[in-house]
């Protein structure tokens, strides 16, 4: 792997080091959320509209921490989030201390800190291409990716562990002390304020970002399509109940990593993906083999066959996700990144809510293996209709591209001033 990111940044390692400890928190409480909703309701019905109470201050957040994140220093946000995400990680595991914890605070904690984090992730975002060189980009989002999975394969296991044997409340007591360990990094890291000419924050700047993105074809097909593949093949709400078909409870925090692990060999092995030119392209093929994977799923006869599917559906998502990382960070100009981030949110966050709640109706009316199969073939065919549909986005080439290579331009120019100086 390249990491030359990490060598040449020590901020992009505070960064890094950050996301790793923050998301294996984040992903134990992934596992124990549903879990305990299950435990408490026994409702398909129940575990699928947590994802759709996330769903509105996701939207808001995300819009508003974009406009935010090209206006104010970006650390500060991000160390205030973090601390805010602490608070409702430890209001979730002093409900799961009670006699009878209530349902109602699983979905109002769960509103809440979805809002949160949709505050802080565009300038998360926004940051790495502050921190990062031009040509280091595609090799950031392969590292990017790589902390995620480590975080994504071993936490979920351990969160189906915890929540089985030792309740929902340790799992959440995890998820607060990561958060304490987080801050303590994010509080080192430099003071990253916007440009003196910046925009303030407003729907006017907000209105801006929407027009940029809106005017470029090749931006609104990774948006497109992402959540279109999320929305249609997306079925995590869908796991306990399937563990329990499989007659495997006990395998729940596999299913959950599954996903994790196929993601975790295409980041080890993705060198590759930092070296490929028509990213758009990339695209639409690993959304479309997310689809047949999760098709697949349906078919699967026991537990082990289920996982390959899933850990091969989340190894064409993260090549997905590497291609549009890379496509972001080497074509958004600095003084918009942190709006498009937040369009980049919704995005991919929205249609992994959205897909929940589709799994978990389609669930109800013809069972898990139906919601998993009907799913993953309606992702291939919007996939394919939108590939059809935006030429431009398919045929984008970062070696031709005219804002990838404005950008190039920009910073070159950028690193140019600053060693004169």
């Amino acid at each position: 792997m390249d990491l030359s990111p990490l060598r040449d940044s020590r901020d992009y390692r505070l960064l890094f080091g950050s996301g790793v400890i923050t998301m294996f928190g984040t992903l134990i409480s992934m596992v124990a959320i549903p879990y305990q909703m299950k435990e408490l309701t026994g409702s398909f019905l129940a575990v699928g509209l947590v994802s759709l109470a996330e769903f509105v201050p996701m939207v808001v957040c995300g819009l508003w921490g974009g406009a935010i994140a090209d206006a104010l220093d970006r650390r500060k946000i991000i160390v205030l989030s973090e601390l805010g995400l602490l608070v409702t990680s430890a209001a979730l595991m002093i409900n799961a201390m009670l006699p009878n914890p209530q349902v109602w605070v699983l979905y109002v904690m769960g509103a809440i800190s979805t809002g949160i984090a949709s505050l802080q992730r565009p300038s998360l975002e926004a940051v790495i291409q502050q921190v990062v060189k031009h040509d280091q980009q595609g090799a950031a989002a392969v590292l990017s990716s790589l902390r995620w999975n480590f975080g994504a394969i071993v936490a979920p296991a351990l969160g189906g562990l915890l929540v089985t044997v030792f309740g929902a409340a340790l799992a959440y007591g995890v998820d607060t002390v990561t958060f304490v360990l987080s801050l303590v990094l994010l509080w080192r890291i430099r003071s990253l304020p916007a440009a003196e000419d910046a925009a303030p924050a407003s729907l006017e700047s907000l209105v801006e970002g929407v027009r940029y993105a809106v005017g470029r074809k090749d931006l609104m097909g990774t948006y497109l399509v992402d959540i279109a593949a999320m929305v249609f093949a997306m079925a995590t709400a869908l796991f306990p109940f399937l563990a329990d078909e499989l007659r495997a409870p006990q395998a729940l925090g596999l299913l959950y990593s599954a996903a994790a692990v196929g993601a975790l060999i295409a980041s080890i092995t993705g060198r590759w993906a930092a070296r490929v030119q028509r990213q758009g392209l990339g695209v639409i093929i690993a959304a479309a083999l997310w689809g047949v994977a999760v098709a697949s799923t349906a078919l699967a006869p026991n537990v082990w066959v289920v996982f390959v599917c899933i850990a091969l559906a989340g190894a064409a998502d993260m090549i997905s996700g590497i291609f549009r990382m890379t496509m972001w960070n080497q074509t958004i100009p600095p003084e918009l990144r942190g709006r498009l981030a937040g369009i980049e949110l919704l995005s991919y966050a929205s249609g992994p809510m959205l897909g929940n709640t589709r799994a978990s109706l389609m669930a109800d009316l013809g069972g898990t293996r139906f919601s998993l199969g009907a799913g993953g073939l309606l992702c291939v065919g919007a996939v394919l209709a939108l590939s059809a549909a935006l030429p431009k986005f398919r045929g984008y080439d970062a070696r031709t591209d005219e804002h990838a290579l404005a950008e190039k331009a920009r910073r070159e120019a950028a690193a140019t001033q600053e060693a004169t100086a």
